[in-house]
């Protein structure tokens, strides 16, 4: 197995998406394979409890290593293979990984938290429901109705008021370039959309949370921002009925495979997790749309944008792919 060869595509694979921008994986070059894993330092014990944002995120990962490799005609496949800090191998096989995407797609997907001209047309919601469907799942239109904007106050206000997830969320935000980590990790404030003043503004609210939470910070904060004012179409991934571990991992490569759709269409793709995170809001979204709640993967706002968003940091430096 050419090991330098997919060394040198390292950079392209870690532009993947993680919850907080956190980038949890872990690679292990073995003579035959290389391992897929994660490193705990990255993870979110408060915020994601349950592991299920890291492995989509790790699921993202694997897809976004294949996509790669595949475009520079590096023949991988990957196996399912979970313990306790790994998912799988990534190992040579016969045939190139099919996919109609390419580099150049991983490079230019980007998270974007700003204003969107319009939302999905029917063909793109058509094309990345049959994504979903191929694994056994869907993607569905979630109602704009006042309810939804309740429902993510509802959950912005329960996770500002909880002191572990709110110092998590402190530790991954990089609100001034003078952060050391600016450039590595995190999610910084051109990626968060905010005007300097605004990101001075939450820095010290942030730093002032012990004091100022039992006065009202969590609700302030969380009527601070309303996402669905800026446009665009929320829509959910929903899963196949008692989707275990190892699934949550395959779906966060139809999860990819879903966004890449978008990318590839125009638009553009901000996540709501908050809304599945919390369990009222989670049990509320599923009424809202008829499943079960353990079924809800991900939830996500999607449109065109009105201007490009700021591409996030990465530990793993690189440029734009040269291969043909």
């Amino acid at each position: 197995m050419d090991l330098a060869a997919f060394r040198a595509l390292a950079p392209l694979c870690w532009r993947a998406p993680s919850a907080h921008n956190t980038q949890p994986w872990r690679l292990r070059y073995e003579p035959a394979a290389i391992r897929v894993g994660w490193d705990a330092v990255h993870t979110l014990p408060a915020a994601d409890p349950t592991g299920r944002d890291l492995r989509l995120s790790l699921g993202a990962f694997v897809e976004t290593c294949l996509i790669v490799a595949a475009d520079a005609d590096l023949h991988l496949e990957y196996v399912a293979d979970h313990d306790d800090r790994w998912v799988g191998r990534l190992r040579p096989t016969t045939h190139r990984y099919s996919t109609p995407f390419r580099a150049i797609d991983v490079w230019e997907r980007r998270t974007d938290r700003g204003h969107f001209a319009a939302g999905p047309g029917p063909d793109v919601l058509a094309a990345v429901d049959r994504v979903a469907r191929r694994a056994g799942g869907s993607v569905r239109v979630v109602p704009h109705a006042g309810r939804l904007g309740a429902l993510l106050r509802t959950a912005d206000r329960h996770l500002y008021a909880d002191p572990a997830i709110t110092a998590e969320l402190r530790r991954w935000l990089r609100l001034d370039p003078a952060h050391p980590n600016y450039h590595t990790d995190g999610l910084t404030d051109r990626c968060l959309a905010l005007s300097r003043p605004a990101a001075v503004g939450l820095r010290a609210t942030l730093a002032a949370y012990p004091v100022l939470r039992p006065l009202g910070l969590p609700r302030l904060l969380a009527a601070a921002d309303n996402p669905l004012a800026r446009g665009g179409t929320v829509l959910a991934l929903v899963a196949p009925d008692s989707l275990d571990q190892a699934g949550q991992v395959e779906f966060g490569r139809v999860l990819m495979r879903c966004w890449l759709t978008l990318h590839t269409a125009g638009l553009a793709a901000h996540p709501l997790s908050q809304l599945i995170d919390v369990a009222a809001t989670r049990t509320a979204l599923a009424a809202l749309l008829d499943v079960a709640p353990e079924r809800l993967l991900h939830v996500v706002r999607v449109g065109l944008p009105t201007r490009a968003a700021p591409r996030s940091a990465r530990r793993v430096g690189g440029g734009p792919p040269t291969t043909s």
